[in-house]
């Protein structure tokens, strides 16, 4: 199986909990970036990794649900073919929660009721743009091969 590259939890302060999680680990974080998605504005920031650190601020009711108190949300991995991984994850019972597609943003969060979270499979033809911003200069990460699945 391909590892996963990132985890993901919401948190109210992105601020504070990239403080504690300095505090408590050593972890280092790049710059925080805004951003917006649809309707929903959001502040991101990823670890120094991989894998990766995801904190994610957001107003509640937007893809990330209800981000009034910290959880852990997702993780995340990368895939050959985000229409067939999403397909394969939605026939095996873990339904597509979110796509980013429709905004022009190649991932797509699936439930995994029993853990209470999500799977995020994300197209690997953005990993350039995602290692240029969060760890340039990083090699390339392997991806969920869904021509090789069953």
């Amino acid at each position: 199986m391909t590892g996963f590259y990132h985890v993901c939890f919401t948190v109210p302060d992105l601020d504070a909990a990239m403080r504690d999680l300095a505090a408590a680990t050593g972890t280092g974080w790049r710059e925080p970036v805004d951003g917006r998605i649809g309707e929903w504005d959001y502040r991101i920031v990823f670890s120094d990794g991989p894998p990766f650190i995801e904190l994610i601020q957001a107003p509640p009711g937007g893809p990330w649900g209800d981000t009034v108190r910290p959880g852990f949300h997702h993780l995340g991995y990368w895939t050959t073919d985000l229409a067939a991984g999403t397909a394969r994850l939605a026939a095996g019972g873990l339904p597509e929660t979110f796509s980013g597609c429709p905004y022009g943003r190649p991932f797509a969060y699936h439930r995994v009721d029993s853990i209470g979270a999500h799977v995020e499979l994300v197209d690997r033809s953005v990993q350039a743009s995602f290692l240029e911003t969060w760890h340039p200069g990083g090699p390339s990460m392997p991806a969920i091969d869904e021509e090789a699945r069953p």
